[in-house]
């Protein structure tokens, strides 16, 4: 399986594991949007894009409404973003996106995750040039070639193509995500954008056995547990 296979399969495990969670991230990430750049989609490419993201993962539509809502309202709340990188066993990698309003609780948070199990926090950039910052989109209904020439005529430069299945997955650079999503549908008006992503992606993976892969699950419950982490990386084969 490729690189965006594990992007989604961690996801969809993270979705049943806590939908409140889900929830509660969306409805951050979509407030925080609506008050930078505007609460009509049509001049908010992020906020469309968060719209339609937590539309697909079944987010109700009163969340995401009155995420908007407190925006048009007045309602003034400040969240931070923030990256911590974390040194797992046996070669093991982390990269833990929070979106908070208290950095404090955040890190008092994850440091109690890390102090139940063998994980070290990194300095900056510790851990982050082991990994490739890229968005991915996976469409549907297009041959590898027919997608590399969509591309081509838009004069889009990509990382990299994969086909898996009958999905064929794009990476490129992050601001080029919605260039690539538009110079697809312009060649194939009403196709099927089955994956829409922006991910750090190892570059190399490791494979953990025995008390190490039980240590690195735990780490990973206790990361999922705490309200302020938005999307967790690693670089261990699943």
């Amino acid at each position: 399986m490729g690189r965006a296979y594990e992007v989604r399969k961690a996801s969809i495990q993270k979705t049943g594991a806590a939908k409140a969670k889900l929830y509660s991230m969306y409805a951050r990430e979509i407030y925080q949007a609506a008050k930078n750049g505007g609460t009509e989609e049509a001049s908010n490419a992020v906020l469309k894009r968060l719209v339609e993201r937590a539309k697909k993962e079944q987010v109700p539509s009163d969340i995401i409404k009155r995420a908007i809502d407190k925006v048009n309202s007045g309602v003034d709340e400040s969240y931070t973003s923030a990256r911590y990188e974390l040194f797992g066993p046996s070669g093991s990698t982390l990269i833990v996106d929070c979106l908070t309003d208290n950095v404090n609780r955040s890190v008092s948070n994850l440091r109690a995750a890390i102090n139940k199990t063998s994980a070290k926090m990194g300095a900056i950039g510790s851990v982050a040039y082991m990994y490739d910052h890229l968005c991915m989109v996976g469409v549907k209904g297009m041959n590898e070639e027919e997608v590399m020439d969509a591309l081509i005529a838009a004069d889009i430069d990509v990382e990299d193509i994969e086909v898996e299945g009958d999905e064929i997955i794009i990476y490129g650079n992050p601001s080029d995500l919605y260039a690539i999503k538009e110079a697809i549908t312009k060649a194939k008006p009403g196709i099927e954008i089955a994956l829409d992503e922006i991910a750090m992606l190892p570059k190399d993976k490791v494979v953990l056995q025995g008390d190490d892969l039980a240590d690195f699950n735990k780490l990973l419950t206790l990361l999922d547990d705490i309200e302020d982490v938005q999307h967790v990386y690693h670089n261990v084969e699943k």
